[in-house]
């Protein structure tokens, strides 16, 4: 393919010096022209004539100048939020995870909200470990969460000698490709006066100073409750994880902790991801957070049968990680930090905004086109960007 797409840059590169045509294609364009070059099995005259049209649609596809991107930008996007469903569906293949999809998801993309509802991961393997089954499912019990409660064949309190006693079920151990010993210092850790003989756990309850047996059978209950719920394995921020085949192994979580997860072995650094935006940002930085924005923007609004073009999506996303940080459309981020103190006024809290204005002196430049909207002047859009001048000393 690397020749092919040297032969379709040379035919690029005659046309702009014989025609004088200017041509500029992205990366992408080359390579679709390469796959129609040989696919259609075309002549050089028939290349030229294609990326002729090519160039011709590629023109008329730029933005004019003067036209409301932004505001197009946000029809394009909040007409098809009107007709999204606020229901939370199954995720996509897996009917044990549940995910927010629809319009609460859409919220908390332009949100760019730090805690998310159904954080989750897609965790995908390199070449030699795609198919391992044995390596994915090791793998899928070191990063999911598991409890005591997960590994025990018996769990008595013993209200005599006011013990909990557990009986560990080694079948379970050995299925969830768990480490006994691993498990015996995360308990030894946890409770310092337990008693481990073999599969047999016993940890007595704290010695109460108070006589009252209701208190110390409280207390008994609550350790109880603290050793079914010790974590003896998973990484912090995952719970469940459910392992799915297709053409390869995948891994779904619920929960997400991208950092950790790429630190692992047979981990695919390029496709594994999260569907938190902040976590991506913090991790694969700013211009990774940005595409994470624009993926999943089209794919909460494409589960819900909706088109949207790509551009309108981007131009959101740049506008939400340009200072380098993700930040939110709305009065916390873009909206409130306009620099028009009458664009941030007719957004919301119109009464706080005109009046820290006035107490710091504040001068609105009149620049944008909500605050001439207020005033009634001509906006700087359109016809309205252009100015006329003339030069009466030549009259």
């Amino acid at each position: 393919m690397d020749d092919i797409e040297a032969k379709v840059i040379e035919t690029i590169t005659q046309l702009n010096d014989e025609e004088n045509l200017d041509i500029d294609f992205p990366e992408s364009y080359i390579e679709d022209l390469s796959k129609a070059y040989v696919k259609n099995d075309l002549t050089d005259d028939e290349l030229a004539q294609l990326i002729r049209k090519l160039k011709q649609a590629y023109d008329r596809a730029h933005v004019e100048a003067g036209e409301a991107v932004g505001t197009v930008a946000a029809q394009s996007v909040g007409e098809p939020g009107t007709q999204m469903t606020m229901r939370t569906f199954h995720y996509a293949g897996v009917t044990e995870l549940n995910v927010t999809l629809g319009l609460p998801r859409l919220i908390e993309i332009v949100d760019a909200r730090k805690e998310i509802a159904t954080p989750t991961m897609d965790i995908y393997f390199d070449e030699e470990r795609r198919d391992d089954e044995e390596f994915v499912r090791t793998l899928a019990n070191q990063i999911g969460k598991s409890t005591i409660n997960d590994i025990i064949s018996d769990f008595n309190l013993n209200y005599g000698t006011m013990e909990v006693e557990a009986v560990l079920d080694s079948k379970k151990i050995e299925g969830k490709r768990l480490d006994r010993e691993e498990i015996n210092a995360a308990i030894e850790k946890a409770f310092k006066k337990a008693v481990i003989n073999g599969d047999r756990i016993i940890i007595p309850s704290s010695k109460s100073d108070k006589s009252d047996s209701k208190f110390e059978i409280r207390e008994l209950r609550l350790l109880a409750d603290k050793v079914r719920d010790l974590q003896i394995s998973g990484i912090k921020g995952i719970g469940k994880v459910i392992i799915r085949r297709d053409e390869e192994w995948i891994i779904h979580t619920e929960g997400s902790n991208l950092k950790e997860i790429l630190d692992m072995d047979g981990i695919d650094h390029v496709r594994t991801t999260t569907n938190n935006i902040h976590e991506i940002g913090e991790v694969l930085g700013i211009e990774a957070a940005r595409q994470s924005i624009i993926n999943e923007a089209q794919n909460t609004l494409s589960e819900q049968g909706l088109s949207v073009d790509v551009r309108h999506i981007m131009l959101v996303a740049d506008i939400m990680t340009s200072e380098g940080t993700v930040k939110s459309i709305g009065r916390h981020g873009i909206s409130g930090e306009k620099s028009s103190v009458l664009a941030r006024a007719a957004f919301e809290e119109t009464g706080k905004h005109l009046l820290h204005a006035s107490i710091r002196g504040e001068v609105d430049d009149l620049t944008g086109i909500i605050e001439n909207i207020i005033i009634g002047q001509p906006i700087p859009l359109g016809t309205g960007s252009v100015g006329v001048k003339m030069d009466y000393k030549n009259e």
